[in-house]
């Protein structure tokens, strides 16, 4: 499998900046970028046993949150540098990183009930600066971990509420339904940290479905790049239209689903239309996202969901986990609208 895959800046959009002429400085970023990949996925179950044989495992409310520093380097986890109770350094992305932590930590707490990504307290720990002009941010299955990007089409990754949100998800999805990082599974694994992401933001800011944006990275690119951010959730396919880059390729209805052996399968391409659902769902219900629409999803990632689910068995999940009739409606509306379900036909006697 290809290491950078799980990354926030997915392959494809790499290769295609790696062949650019316009930016040189982040053509050879990319192709740098790629070559490093990230280390191997790896889960980690923060567990410990006392000096009398006994399982022990700590638990808190508050968040538990470590920073260190690569150096530029891609030698993980790197020199300590922020610590929980500590104060603000001189280090614009560490502040940044433990700010970002510490608003996802409270998302989950707040709006969910949950204790961190494992649900019972796991510390959140994070490396900045990793590798020279590194364009990605991804989670390794123990830290966050960010690069600096190449400052001529990314910016540094710690700036985007919404890019920590969502790499700290697959911690989430990690701990819970575990989905597989291949086709639709793998969509859906980039879908549902998405919504994570963009509920992070969206709980920070005050923000009602409305009144966000539902953009997931907004900001990360320069302003020599022609884009807004890396994805849309409410409109995929829309978040950006470069000479250089290309354009947006999500798709926003499963009759564009794109058929590909790349990037898992189209796992970052795919994700456009469970994130399109999910957007309509959260809008058409109004108020806070994260209190109906994001439950709703929640509860079906910590469920009895496969790893291997489909849009089609999550779509039914998520209709058997809804909060209520009328969130219900909404999400049968919503994935009928992506067309993943179809409208029933009534019969002659009906």
């Amino acid at each position: 499998m290809d290491h950078s895959a799980r990354g926030i800046i997915p392959a494809y959009l790499l290769s295609r900046l790696a062949e650019s002429g316009r930016f040189p400085k982040a053509a050879d970023a990319a192709r740098q970028t790629l070559l490093a990949g990230r280390p191997p996925f790896s889960a980690r179950i923060n567990l410990s046993i006392d000096e009398h044989g006994d399982l022990v495992v700590e638990l808190t409310d508050a968040p538990n949150r470590t920073i260190s520093d690569a150096q530029n380097t891609e030698k993980l986890p790197g020199l300590v540098v922020r610590r929980e109770e500590e104060p603000p350094v001189d280090d614009a992305s560490v502040n940044e990183a433990f700010d970002g932590l510490g608003a996802t930590f409270e998302l989950l707490l707040a709006a969910f009930g949950r204790n961190s990504l494992d649900g019972s307290g796991a510390p959140l720990d994070a490396t900045v600066h990793y590798g020279t002009d590194y364009d990605n941010a991804f989670w390794d299955g123990q830290r966050m971990v960010f690069g600096d990007g190449d400052g001529e089409v990314f910016r540094g990754f710690t700036g985007s509420i919404s890019v920590i949100g969502h790499e700290l998800a697959h911690g989430v999805i990690q701990h819970t339904a575990n989905l597989e990082y291949q086709g639709q599974p793998g969509a859906l694994n980039e879908s549902i940290a998405d919504v994570f992401g963009a509920l992070t933001e969206q709980f920070t800011e005050g923000q009602t479905a409305d009144q966000a944006t539902w953009l997931i990275g907004a900001g990360i690119f320069t302003d020599e790049v022609q884009g807004k951010a890396l994805r849309s959730m409410l409109e995929p396919g829309t978040a950006y239209d470069d000479d250089e880059l290309g354009k947006d390729p999500q798709p926003a209805h499963m009759r564009d689903f794109v058929q590909t052996t790349e990037d898992n399968g189209g796992v970052h391409i795919n994700s456009g239309i469970p994130n399109r659902a999910f957007a309509l769902t959260a809008t058409t219900l109004g108020g806070n996202a994260w209190e109906r629409a994001g439950l709703t999803w929640y509860r079906t990632l910590t469920g009895s969901l496969p790893s291997t689910a489909t849009f089609r068995q999550f779509a039914d999940a998520t209709l058997a986990a809804a909060v209520d009739d009328e969130v219900a409606a909404a999400v049968r509306a919503a994935w009928k609208s992506v067309g993943v379900l179809e409208d029933e036909r009534r019969s002659p006697a009906e």
